[in-house]
């Protein structure tokens, strides 16, 4: 992110915001949103979320605070807006899977293909901007909170891609808890000071303990 982004941009999943494609109005759309997103980042990462106002970007990015707005229509949108293409991502690999695939079986594979390219969604990635971006994210509370609305919507749309019914629901709350909870977990050991190919081997194990978990059911998890 040169800012602190570039390193969850281009991800798959982190990338800036809007739909490839598209004529030069889109084009220059996308561009507006990044430059934004960039110049907002670079002073959160300087000052502290908190400490910066929007009165601020605006004048680093050289742009009204309505037209700011008209682009962001929160502060924590310009963060979050790069998670956006991520958003649908376990949807759209489940409707793109290839014939004879299970939906499990693609969103493992998935996983599996993003730690190998250390894709910061997956949280095994030891680039400094990529841990500067983490500790920005989960270290404001307002920001982890539309995080957590952020994948609400995955949920929605992976529940979509399933079927739409109950337990497609039901699947797609436990699919994205998982991959919340594996991404969380390498994070967490990779802020504790180990690097992303040390804990490469352990986080594909986990990623296969998951999935298993999730193909088998809890019902091991019935204890006397």
């Amino acid at each position: 992110m040169g800012t602190g982004a570039e390193g969850v941009r281009g991800t798959g999943a982190g990338a800036p915001g809007l739909p490839g494609g598209g004529g030069l109005r889109e084009r220059k759309k996308r561009r507006t949103h990044r430059a934004l997103s960039d110049a907002a980042i670079a002073l959160f990462l300087r000052k502290g979320f908190d400490g910066v106002s929007v009165a601020e970007i605006a004048e680093a990015a050289e742009v009204s605070k309505p037209t700011l707005f008209r682009y962001f229509p929160a502060k924590e949108d310009l963060v979050l807006h790069r998670f956006a293409d991520h958003e649908d991502e376990a949807a759209r690999v489940v409707t793109g899977r290839p014939p004879g695939i299970s939906p499990l079986d693609a969103l493992h594979r998935h996983f599996l293909d993003g730690l190998e390219r250390s894709d910061p969604v997956t949280g095994l990635n030891d680039h400094p901007d990529v841990l500067a971006f983490h500790r920005l994210l989960y270290g404001t509370p307002s920001l982890v909170a539309r995080l957590y609305a952020y994948q609400g919507r995955s949920e929605e749309a992976l529940a979509g891609a399933l079927g739409g019914g109950v337990a497609d629901r039901l699947a797609a709350g436990q699919i994205v808890a998982v991959l919340r909870i594996l991404a969380e977990e390498n994070w967490r050991r990779i802020a504790a000071g180990e690097s992303a190919d040390a804990v490469r081997p352990g986080a594909a194990k986990a990623a296969r303990l998951a999935f298993d978990q999730l193909r088998e059911g809890i019902g091991g998890l019935r204890k006397p």
